[in-house]
């Protein structure tokens, strides 16, 4: 392949990639712990946008098992917006792993 194909091959893979993560700033996950009692949405660029509690599980004489929820929630979520993230890089980059893109 020339130089200058080439040059335009990884311009081109540039442009995708920038609106693969544009599009995953756009896209919104949910995680959830407790029976969906707890819920935590965010952004798959790991942006919480809302978190969710079910009033009948809050008791004042136990914070930290709401805590814990909160926390399995979040990772829930974050989990999710990776895996959203490794998957519509992968499609972009063709499975190839780029160091930072995914």
């Amino acid at each position: 392949m020339n130089p200058a194909a080439m040059m335009a091959q990884v311009k081109k893979m540039q442009a995708e990639v920038l609106r693969a993560q544009e599009e995953l700033a756009a896209t919104t996950v949910t995680g959830s712990a407790g029976g969906q009692s707890v819920r935590v949405e965010m952004t798959c660029d790991n942006h919480v946008t809302a978190v969710k509690i079910d009033p009948r599980i809050v008791d004042q004489s136990d914070v930290e098992t709401l805590e814990d929820l909160v926390a399995a929630a979040t990772n829930d979520a974050l989990k999710h917006a990776a895996d959203e993230s490794q998957r519509r890089m992968s499609a972009v980059t063709g499975g190839v792993r780029i160091p930072g893109l995914t």
